[in-house]
């Protein structure tokens, strides 16, 4: 693409009409981004180790009472849950898309000996496995999923776990997502970030379809020396409490609980997300 392509583009475009996803496993934007999951200045990628210790040992608690059992930590990222787990005397397989996370992960399993199967992987296509005592998705990532990707998602997931396994969902607040898409068009200029390594501008662009309850989020990154421009979107559907509620049950879950965080309390930093669990 170049700038004269940034005026002919589609607006408002159909939500995950410009790509399922943000390119997770394009090997550049994974390094890019396994910097962000490892730095302790925000919880934008991944938490910090902080919020990770207060949530591995809630869930530990609440939903696992303390009993050793088997984990799959779908989207692993760089294994910082999932670690963790382990560190706690849980079993642990972790999958995720973005090659340069699994490594990373993979290389500090390895250095600490840590038994955990670490998988590079669509979770869309990834073989779970079986006799699972809890899955997770965390971080949102449920709505990125068209809700017929989800769908299949929370099926596999109930096959994957034991007879009484939890599902564990953090997932966004409907209102959240559609505030996402009412934010205005912002840009910012950066000599190196998520998107390139090289001086750039990052326009973005969010769009609310209310029809079908999602949002797009629109990137144009504009190279600085060169002035070729590439297009990266990324759309989240929103789910009300009933609407969560109604996807578990469809996939045969039972006993759906809802949470103001992974720690059990409301996070005033993350207000737009919720942790969900259910039982098979």
């Amino acid at each position: 693409m170049n700038l004269s392509d940034i005026l002919d583009h589609r607006s408002p475009p159909e939500p995950w009409s410009e790509g399922d996803n943000i390119p997770w496993n394009d090997v550049d934007f994974s390094r890019r981004m396994l910097r962000e999951h490892l730095t302790q200045s925000h919880d934008l990628a991944s938490r910090r180790s902080e919020k990770i210790v207060a949530h591995v040992d809630w869930i530990h608690r609440e939903l696992l009472s303390g009993n050793p059992t088997a984990v799959l930590d779908l989207g692993c990222g760089p294994g910082l849950y999932a670690s963790r787990f382990v560190r706690q005397g849980q079993r642990c397989v972790g999958i995720d898309f973005s090659p340069t996370s699994i490594e990373y992960a993979r290389a500090q399993a390895d250095a600490e000996r840590l038994p955990v199967d670490y998988i590079q992987a669509d979770i869309r296509a990834a073989d779970y496995g079986t006799d699972f005592g809890i899955v997770m998705l965390i971080f949102g990532e449920f709505n990125v999923f068209k809700p017929t990707d989800a769908a299949h998602i929370l099926r596999k997931a109930y096959a994957s776990l034991s007879a009484g396994g939890r599902l564990l969902l953090e997932a966004h607040d409907y209102d959240a997502i559609r505030q996402f898409g009412s934010r205005p068009v912002s840009w910012y200029a950066a000599e190196s970030g998520l998107f390139s390594d090289s001086p750039h501008i990052c326009l973005q662009e969010n769009f609310w379809d209310a029809n079908i309850a999602a949002v797009t989020r629109r990137y144009f990154i504009v190279d600085a020396a060169t002035g070729e421009v590439t297009r990266y979107a990324q759309s989240l559907k929103a789910y009300t409490a009933d609407e969560y509620r109604a996807a578990l049950q469809a996939a045969g879950f039972c006993e759906v609980r809802f949470y103001p965080s992974l720690h059990g309390e409301k996070d005033p930093s993350q207000s737009d997300l919720l942790a969900i669990s259910a039982r098979k």
